[in-house]
């Protein structure tokens, strides 16, 4: 049982994939292949491509398929590892966990919504990760859906209104010797999908 997600959490495991050719050779990688097609099909040396071919397996991005006795020498057929690669938020983060968690919880900033998207981003892929380790499934739920506000009032008035609501609830289904779930809501601004002059989503 697997989730297909590969959690990078270590700025060392981060720093072996912004390698531009590193990009191009785990999106080519999603198929098997070995060094000496990879270099051709990248007319680059078989020598600099093993390089970072290592890199990547020793950074667990890479994984053996199988190897083959080719012309007295063996050739090593390797993949992506299947699955997204998740990278964490907080990764390059200069604040530890206390510092933010001190931090004044504005619940109307965009710093305090990124913040906690951040951080369940992080614990998400952290705690699936363990689950597929152990081979069992993490239970998760999302709810989603999209309100069209008149004005910033409106906002804040649905803000509040939400927040009581979830706190009924809450308090409904809350049990003393129950698993703890942290539920998060937030909104924001959906971006627009006309694309400007420079030809990006506003």
């Amino acid at each position: 049982m697997s989730s297909g997600i590969n959690y990078l959490g270590e700025p060392d495991a981060v720093a072996v994939v912004l390698a531009p050719l590193r990009r191009k050779l785990l999106a080519r990688l999603r198929e098997p292949a070995s060094a000496t097609q990879l270099a051709a099909a990248l007319d680059l040396p078989r020598q600099k491509v093993n390089y970072h071919l290592r890199a990547l397996e020793t950074a667990g991005l890479v994984e053996l398929v199988e190897e083959r006795q080719r012309r007295g020498c063996v050739e090593r057929i390797v993949r992506a590892k299947p699955g997204a690669f998740v990278v964490d938020p907080t990764v390059l983060s200069h604040e530890d966990d206390t510092a933010q968690r001190d931090r004044v919880q504005d619940q109307y900033a965009a710093e305090h919504l990124v913040d906690v998207a951040a951080a369940t981003v992080r614990d998400v892929a952290r705690m699936q990760v363990k689950a597929d380790e152990a081979g069992k499934r993490l239970l998760t739920f999302t709810a989603e859906t999209e309100v069209r506000f008149a004005s910033p009032a409106a906002v804040h008035r649905f803000t509040d209104e939400l927040t009581e609501a979830v706190r009924e609830i809450a308090a409904r289904y809350d049990t003393p010797d129950g698993r703890p779930y942290r539920v998060v809501a937030g909104g924001h601004p959906r971006p627009s999908e006309k694309p400007n002059e420079q030809g990006e989503s506003e």
